[in-house]
């Protein structure tokens, strides 16, 4: 079993940064593709950015390419996601969350476990 717990996330304004974090109970994180999720409301969940289970390889959703990092700590078993030039359109629940898969994994249903998801709200 992988417990993902999330950390940051709130109110900004357009234009702001916010930084997303998520910390993994395994003691296998290395083993783990990770990625980020959001989901806004009456819209289904859709794929941000992912991680492979190094770090060397990423994969971003277009509307965010240039403007969002994803990044790991293997060491601190950790994942994070550095949100910059924010956009009304980003405002949604934002979801962390582990593969055994390697590959971009854009696919809700090839993760296995998920993170409590943190809100990220963007005025405009």
């Amino acid at each position: 079993q992988v417990q993902l717990v999330q950390s940051g996330g709130g109110l900004v304004q357009a234009g702001d940064s916010l930084t997303l974090s998520c910390a993994a109970s395994t003691r296998a994180f290395s083993t783990y593709a990770m990625g980020w999720f959001r989901q806004a409301p009456g819209k289904e969940r859709e794929f941000v950015a992912a991680i492979s289970q190094r770090g060397i390889d990423t994969y971003y959703t277009d509307s965010v390419k240039g403007r969002f990092t994803i990044s790991r700590d293997n060491a601190m078993n950790t994942v994070s996601l550095q949100m910059n030039s924010l956009k009304a359109d980003d405002t949604a629940v934002y979801y962390c969350a582990a593969t055994i898969w390697g590959g971009s994994n854009i696919r809700p249903s090839t993760y296995g476990y998920w993170g409590q998801g943190t809100q990220v709200t963007v005025s405009s």
